[in-house]
């Protein structure tokens, strides 16, 4: 099994972005206005991150927008190479993205809470670039769309992307101490993280350094063999 790729989230500056990239992530997530969860920062910020990564890193623009020519603004403002959809989002607007944004790749959140959801990955799958499953509550009081920290049942996202033959991305209060046991559990191509490798609300090294390791050695064993 080889190793998925990792996304970072919630960065705030270039200097989180450099660190981020040190420790081997492939993506990174920049969070723009959101009802709720942690990383949000402007526009403007996201925009100076962007412009500082470079390729082949992913610079991920997540948005809460369900509106299809303020999402297309808002890519083009931030100058992201990717879109990450947090809620659930009209099939026209994928037909729109992807007309105006040839370019710009498309991820669409799913907030794995119960058995309609692996449906509704199926639905979506075939319109966007990959899916990303995480532990929102979009029908909250007040919507929860990430950064909630906490996991979910990762036998339904298995079952997701046993559904699907789209990318899928792994999220939800993951940490160097379950990543592990959610890789062999869930199989994705990738994993997203925020929480699980800050320290009071800022990037942390250390935890950023035993994540990879736990990463590795959850594909890899601890010699470094590749394991299936």
């Amino acid at each position: 099994m080889m190793p998925p790729r990792v996304k970072v989230c919630c960065i705030g500056s270039v200097v989180e972005a450099r660190l981020a990239i040190e420790h081997g992530a492939s993506a990174l997530g920049l969070v723009s206005a959101m009802p709720s969860g942690p990383g949000v920062i402007s526009e403007a910020q996201i925009a100076e991150i962007a412009s500082a990564v470079p390729p082949p890193v992913g610079a991920f623009l997540l948005t809460s927008s369900t509106d299809a020519p303020h999402i297309a603004a808002q890519a083009r403002q931030c100058r992201v190479n990717t879109l990450q959809l947090v809620d659930a989002v009209e099939p026209a607007t994928y037909t729109y993205l992807r007309t105006v944004l040839p370019a710009t790749k498309l991820v669409q959140v799913i907030h794995v809470e119960s058995e309609a959801n692996v449906a509704e990955a199926a639905r979506v799958a075939p319109h966007v670039d990959a899916l990303l499953l995480d532990s929102g509550r979009p029908s909250a009081t007040i919507p929860e769309l990430g950064g909630t920290g906490r996991t979910h049942d990762w036998s339904l996202s298995r079952r997701i992307v046993e559904a699907v033959d789209t990318p899928v991305f792994l999220a939800g209060g993951l940490r160097a101490s379950n990543v592990g046991e959610a890789i062999r559990a869930v199989r994705p191509v990738g994993i997203e993280l925020c929480s699980g490798v800050r320290s009071d609300g800022a990037l942390d090294p250390v935890k950023l350094g035993a994540f990879f390791q736990a990463v590795c050695e959850a594909a890899c064993g601890p010699s470094g063999a590749h394991t299936t």
